[in-house]
């Protein structure tokens, strides 16, 4: 059996739990069909148990336990202690008011990796934005939700943060286009203030940032902004987000995540340097 570090969280607990009870009943033949019966439930819920994406009854995982033929109660507890801690709640249940359902399943995979690769074209990524800059972007996006809302929304992303400041925080290793660094959101003191907080950041050990400059032309990420995280367990596949407009996409089929991972490695083969990075933040910020 695998266990989870404490601070994996409940949305890694729930996928690490689900992959267990999948090969548990694949191991016996039986099929999810067969499962879902023998605790008066459908195909479809096992599926989506086996997924991670429910949360779980510790009826119904003893009942499962006990159908594969897991009945030491050494092997059986570390499970139906995994439902109890896979059932509480994470920070950003606090926030379901203002934090789309598409988007929580995120900030659980979030906060349980660790390593952190993400390419943006659009705006700086919300692990390293500035409190005003944050808010500009927010309001941008949401100009008729409430001033409390925003706020809100900000608050839940500045907690977002929190993880780069933990005792052992992932590794977050950013590619920005340059139309990142030179949009002016929130106006110019705002951008300022934003590219000097990134070149603080840059100075961390678990913090890589590059930029992908405008003379290179077209490169490997041509659809656009991804994510791709990594966790500590080795029973969890690597997981590429994909966010659009009003949804988003989770890839974890090996064949998807090595084409993102392939586009990622040219990315930071083909960007300026850490260093040259650096050296172009110091020169856009004189500009604004």
């Amino acid at each position: 059996m695998t266990t989870v570090e404490s601070g994996g969280g409940p949305t890694v607990r729930r996928i690490l739990l689900g992959s267990q009870l999948r090969r548990l009943r694949e191991d016996k033949g039986i099929s999810r069909e067969d499962a879902g019966y023998h605790i008066r439930a459908s195909e479809s819920k096992i599926s989506r148990l086996e997924l991670g994406r429910v949360g779980f009854k510790e009826r119904d995982v003893a009942d499962l336990l006990t159908l594969y033929g897991v009945t030491d109660e050494t092997e059986r507890a570390p499970l139906l202690a995994l439902v109890r801690e896979a059932n509480k709640p994470g920070w950003w249940h606090n926030y379901t008011d203002v934090l789309p359902g598409w988007f929580q399943p995120y900030v659980g995979l979030e906060e349980a990796a660790t390593l952190i690769r993400t390419y943006e074209v659009q705006f700086i990524p919300g692990l390293l934005q500035t409190e005003e800059y944050a808010r500009a972007v927010i309001a941008q996006g949401h100009q008729n939700v409430s001033p409390d809302l925003i706020e809100r929304r900000v608050s839940v992303r500045l907690n977002r943060q929190k993880l780069l400041a933990r005792p052992e925080p992932p590794r977050l290793w950013v590619v920005v286009d340059e139309a990142v660094l030179r949009r002016p959101i929130g106006g110019p003191k705002v951008m300022r203030a934003q590219l000097e907080q990134l070149i603080t950041l840059a100075e961390q050990p678990n913090v890589s940032l590059q930029m992908m400059p405008f003379h290179f032309g077209g490169h490997a990420a041509e659809g656009g902004a991804f994510t791709v995280l990594r966790f500590p367990e080795a029973d969890l596949p690597d997981v590429v987000y994909l966010e659009q407009l009003g949804s988003a996409v989770y890839l974890d089929k090996r064949e998807d995540v090595d084409r993102y991972m392939e586009a990622m490695n040219r990315l930071c083969v083909d960007s300026l340097s850490p260093a040259g990075t650096v050296g172009a933040l110091n020169k856009i910020i004189g500009e604004f």
